[in-house]
């Protein structure tokens, strides 16, 4: 349930905040979001997913969004493209993507090959149907407060702190990383409901410090175990956006966030990696493609 946050709980008692149960709920109101959209309407969403070359992990990923997608009633349209493709492929592929109005949403998975510069593509598609919400108008309009697509992965962190945050007004927040994908989008979300937004980076100095005083921590560093028990107060709650595989002394591997989690057994709550933020990314894409065709519809 949600609460309110004090400055100190040390009663706490850490809550493990289910990103998979959480994505399951909203893949489900989106699936209803669909077929109330397709009776109203006679059209289904549609998304276009663009995948240039073979690299094995945007594969998978690929692979999930599409399924997801699938579950949902959402159509997916996939464009697999050699890794070769030149720059000018790729921009007229998504020029024709944009004019189809058959399509809401285009996604470009990322890296792209070295030959295709990947902000001139992003930035190609139309802010409409730009469902990974990175288009410099979305982004824009998110810093203005005035609507637009909103990036997945804040979008997804901001509804798992809704779940146990009911009032954000007055409490500090830290978020470790100013990544214009993540760090940047949550600091702008989390200053929209008024609270104190401390953005830190690779140069910040004293960070445990600084962590040490949030209400809120949001991690996406990118860096496994970096934030530690000591860094976080009693009560304090944690999203841990950070995935990193990293290999164990017998040779396996195993995916780690950037929060040392088991030494947060005083925080309030907390997201754990896999399961956190991770299935609420996917979940906030499919939503993100019915709310672009919604809106292309005057829904």
């Amino acid at each position: 349930m949600a609460h309110a946050l004090s400055s100190s709980r040390p009663e706490a008692v850490v809550e493990r905040i289910d990103g998979r149960a959480m994505a399951r709920a909203l893949s489900t109101e989106t699936a209803a979001r669909v077929e109330a959209l397709c009776a109203r309407t006679g059209h289904c969403p549609a998304l276009a997913v663009i995948l240039v070359g073979d690299d094995p992990a945007s594969q998978v990923y690929v692979g999930r969004k599409v399924a997801e997608c699938r579950k949902a009633g959402i159509r997916s349209v996939e464009h697999r493209l050699p890794a070769d493709t030149g720059q000018d492929v790729l921009l007229d592929l998504i020029d024709r993507l944009n004019l189809d109005g058959a399509v809401d949403g285009i996604l470009i998975q990322l890296p792209l090959p070295p030959q295709i510069d990947a902000g001139l593509v992003l930035d190609r598609i139309d802010p409409t149907k730009d469902v990974d919400g990175f288009h410099p108008v979305n982004v824009g309009r998110l810093s203005t407060g005035t609507g637009g697509l909103v990036p997945c992965t804040p979008l997804g962190v901001m509804k798992l702190l809704d779940s146990v945050v009911a009032d954000y007004r007055g409490l500090d927040v830290v978020v470790i990383g100013k990544s214009n994908i993540v760090g940047k989008p949550v600091a702008m979300l989390l200053l929209e409901r008024e609270a104190t937004v401390t953005v830190t980076h690779i140069e910040t100095r004293g960070l445990s410090d600084i962590a040490r005083k949030a209400d809120i921590i949001v991690a996406a560093a990118g860096v496994p175990h970096l934030v530690r028990g000591y860094w976080v107060k009693p009560g304090a709650i944690v999203v841990d956006v950070g995935i990193t595989r990293v290999a164990e002394p017998d040779g396996s591997t195993r995916l780690v966030g950037d929060c040392a989690t088991e030494e947060l057994g005083h925080a309030g709550a907390v997201t754990p990696v896999p399961g956190g933020v991770g299935p609420m990314t996917i979940a906030c894409l499919l939503s993100n493609t019915v709310t672009a065709a919604e809106r292309a519809r005057h829904e």
